[in-house]
């Protein structure tokens, strides 16, 4: 297939000149590039759309620069970053669009008021957002044959590296394919980051018309496209402001986690103004002897800080028995804390405390979140009470806090990839105060899985064809069935989905029954264990097990003998990554490997809870991981 639109491409430029990706009169030519492929010329084009949406020329103009940092120097040749530095340009008039240079330097040689200064002899790779009406014909053809990514509703970026000779003119060239791969992690990233900046009130005029932002760092994990990406799907990119701002890389990071961490604290303004003291500070069990005990007057373990004691007794008992064996596992886990919190909302994230933290959202006891504490547990999952109304079921939440139920124009027909949070929360202009999150990781988590791990389904989606998922273990989600509507939306007018929810917490009377959730989106609930019912089913494309406790119930034994004899792509998430590591124990024993790494997922629940042994970072779906991928 690759080929066949290779070839096509290749057609329209002989015929007219030009092609996907030109500088305006450059000449230049994405096709050119040597090694690419169209599929990723078209992940191009999805990146920044996605990025264009999230429109930082609001805030943003030329004299703002930002350093850029992607994955480690010695992922790029000669052991140095393409291009570290950027620029917004067009937001005060002109193109919109953003320049990347070879070095801040470079950059404040360059940086106008307005529009970036020719400097002879200095390479700029350019991002022009160029509106429908001026592409040449033959670039038009070609977005239409090739459904390429709209960025709004009527431009298309183009991409090409100008340098100024000492005449005064620009002259340009093809980027190569690893400038490309890393001006799209650069596109995927800042629109995730950039929403962040702190205006600083102090430090420009009150006349001045320029914006200024406080000093920021922020690393992000950005998802490579699948003909990208190189032994990992995901890299760490580190955006800062100014570019100067430093940074510290741990010792003890790994391939696999972020190298980046802040230099100074998060400011207090970026929380509600909640009095939380009851989250950190509160009761805890004793890992030892479960009794409860005032978090100010319990122990911890000084070297992990994850588990907590009443007792020095306890605390040597339990180091004899199991904790000398675990503490350094522990260790790592703790010290990736800070990486895997969710810091970008901007409501109270912990909730060891359930009703105390929906009272204070003002939702405790209302619609959907019912089932995020034990008020209701005397209610079988799926048969709450529930009115009619979306406002009803998100709790009386404001207008604006909530996804409307409505379908998502973005572009062609296609499935919206989403890489995190912000994106979506940009996407459906929700205010970082809302805590629809929480609810929405389990649907948005499915829809992740859906269209960016598993290859066979999302190339179903794409084909306008219907994907089978047997859904594994549902209890709460039962009855947040009008937040699974948002995967229709998402899937943006292309392919099916039938959902099949099996396990024991399905009551009886619900046992059969279809919902037909929105007009892409059905789900059909089975009551009883999935070895015992996946008989009577439709044959599964892809199988997903959410927060599954694999270690915890031996009914999930027999369930993975039988995954493994059907050799279906299957996706598991869990709490933490302890609990993952006990999970591949179980697998392994059932003849199962994990085929994928174990990884945090991005639409992970913000909320924190304490793990099972107190102080362990524990989020709703926080790590992900597949099986027969």
């Amino acid at each position: 297939m690759d080929m066949h639109l290779k070839n096509l491409f290749a057609r329209f430029h002989e015929q007219f000149g030009s092609g996907p990706g030109l500088g305006p009169g450059s000449g230049t030519c994405l096709l050119k590039v040597e090694g690419i492929s169209p599929p990723f010329i078209k992940s191009l084009y999805r990146a920044a759309a996605a990025l264009y949406r999230t429109n930082p020329w609001r805030r943003l103009c030329p004299v703002h620069l930002f350093g850029v940092r992607v994955g480690k120097d010695s992922d790029w040749s000669g052991k140095k970053q393409p291009f570290p530095c950027i620029q917004f340009i067009g937001g005060d008039g002109g193109d919109l669009g953003f320049h990347m240079f070879r070095s801040a330097n470079d950059a404040k040689r360059m940086t106008g008021s307005r529009e970036t200064i020719r400097v002879p002899n200095v390479e700029v790779f350019r991002v022009t957002y160029e509106l429908e009406s001026l592409m040449f014909p033959s670039n038009k053809k070609v977005v239409k044959s090739f459904a390429l990514e709209v960025s709004g509703t009527d431009r298309f970026p183009v991409i090409d590296v100008a340098h100024c000779n000492s005449s005064g003119g620009l002259q340009f060239r093809n980027p190569s394919l690893e400038e490309l791969r890393f001006v799209y992690a650069v596109m995927r990233a800042i629109s995730l980051v950039h929403p962040l900046l702190q205006q600083d009130d102090d430090a420009c005029p009150k006349w001045s018309r320029v914006m200024k932002f406080e000093p920021f760092i922020e690393t992000v994990d950005a998802q490579w496209p699948p003909e990208m990406a190189k032994g990992s799907d995901l890299v760490a990119v580190t955006v800062s402001h100014p570019p100067g701002q430093g940074y510290q890389e741990k010792a003890s990071s790994t391939a696999s986690s972020t190298p980046t961490k802040h230099t100074d604290p998060p400011r207090d303004e970026n929380f509600m103004d909640l009095q939380l003291s009851y989250y950190s500070v509160g009761l805890r069990k004793c890992v030892m002897c479960e009794r409860e005990v005032h978090g100010q007057q319990s122990l911890t373990c000084d070297q992990c800080r994850a588990v907590s004691y009443c007792s020095a007794l306890c605390q040597k008992q339990h180091w004899k028995e199991t904790h000398n064996t675990l503490c350094g596992l522990y260790k790592g886990m703790m010290e990736r804390e800070e990486e895997l919190e969710v810091k970008i909302f901007i409501f109270p994230c912990s909730a060891d405390l359930p009703c105390k933290w929906l009272e204070a959202l003002g939702i405790h006891q209302k619609g959907m979140w019912r089932r995020k504490c034990s008020c209701f547990s005397n209610c079988p999952f799926g048969l709450l009470p529930a009115k009619d109304g979306l406002w009803d079921s998100w709790g009386g939440l404001d207008d604006d806090e909530y996804p409307v139920d409505s379908p998502l124009t973005v572009g062609f027909l296609s499935p919206i990839l989403l890489s995190g949070w912000l994106e979506y929360y940009n996407l459906r202009s929700l205010p970082l105060s809302s805590p629809v999150s929480d609810i929405l990781s389990h649907p948005l988590t499915l829809y992740y899985i859906l269209t960016s791990l598993s290859i066979s389904t999302k190339n179903r989606l794409l084909n306008g064809k219907e994907v089978v998922l047997h859904y594994l273990g549902p209890e709460g989600e039962l009855d947040w069935m009008p937040a699974f509507a948002e995967i229709g939306h998402l899937l943006n007018g292309t392919g099916n989905i039938q959902i099949v929810m099996v396990g024991p917490g399905v009551p009886m009377n619900l046992s059969g029954t279809t919902l037909g959730i929105s007009n892409r989106v059905r789900v059909n609930l089975v009551s009883g264990l999935y070895q015992e019912e996946a008989a009577y089913l439709s044959s599964p494309h892809v199988i997903v097990g959410l927060n599954c406790r694999l270690e915890t119930y031996a009914s999930w034994v027999d369930a993975l003998h039988l995954i493994k004899s059907m050799g279906v792509p299957a996706f598991f998430t869990d709490q933490s990554e302890i609990s993952c590591a006990n999970a591949k124990q179980v697998l392994q024993s059932a003849g199962l490997n994990v085929t994928q790494p174990v990884t945090p997922n991005p639409f992970r629940s913000p909320v924190r809870n304490h793990g099972p042994c107190n102080n362990l970072p524990s989020y709703s779906n926080g790590f992900l991981f597949g099986v027969n991928t």
